[in-house]
Parts: C-alpha cells; structure tokens; sequence
C-alpha cells in the first residue's frame, strides 16, 4: 500500500498521551489522510499510554487497503520503522499510525520533504526500499 507525504511535521512531546487502540490493523481508503507519529514505546496493550512521540507528518493514501501493526514504514528510500498501533483520538478526522522506532524522529530529522512517497508493507527480512512509481 502507498501514499505521498502532504504535510511534513517538526514538533516532539515527551507528554502527549496517545492510547493505544485495541485493534491490530485498520481498514483506510483511497484519498485518506492519516497521521505519521514515531515513537520508542514498547507496551502493546489495548489503551496503553503513549507519550514519548515524534510526529512525521501527514500522509494521503494512495490505493485502499490495510495497515497491520508490524507493518514496515517506508519513506522515500529509507526504512522508517514498525506500525505499533493506532490512537484514534482525531477520528474519524484521522488515525495517528504509530511507528516503532529506536528514538522518535521528526519529519525533518528523517528529511522528509512534501511529495515523499510512503510506503506500508508486510514485515520482511528485505532490507531494499520499494520501487519507485
């Protein structure tokens, strides 16, 4: 599944208070914008707190499908991280798809500029970014 980044996002909170949504995947459609949130939380129960983030940016996605926690995030031709979850505290204006990382990392830390193509797909033990389209 892909999309393009249309918003790239520059702030971090050490306080935010995500939860974590029970469900392990969620449905989106064409044309949706979700938002990209990193973080280095590691609990994976339903209703965690999640304060540690780094907001990537907002992405439009391109062709429906599903996103699965331990989904890879792809932006451009770097590995982003894992989706950890989903806190739906903007729906259904958006999702916030939580991405696992080592440190959260903002849009600019990772380059992200607007246009960037982003990526989703199942977990692999390849390490090549997806081709471009």
């Amino acid at each position: 599944m892909r999309g393009t980044l249309v918003k790239v996002l520059v702030h971090r909170r050490d306080d935010r208070g995500m939860r974590l949504e029970p469900f392990a995947s969620r449905c989106v459609r064409a044309g949706e914008v979700h938002e990209l949130v990193t973080t280095d939380h590691h609990e994976t129960a339903p209703g965690s707190r999640v304060d540690r983030v780094g907001f990537l940016g907002f992405v439009e996605i391109a062709n429906a499908g599903v996103i699965d926690r331990g989904d890879e995030v792809w932006a451009g031709d770097r590995l982003v991280g894992t989706v950890h979850g989903f806190d739906s505290c903007h729906f259904p204006n958006h999702y916030n798809v939580l991405i696992r990382t080592d440190v959260p990392r903002t849009g600019p830390e990772l380059r992200l500029e607007p246009e960037t193509p982003v990526w989703f797909r199942p977990a692999s033990t390849i390490t090549e970014p997806p081709p471009a389209t």
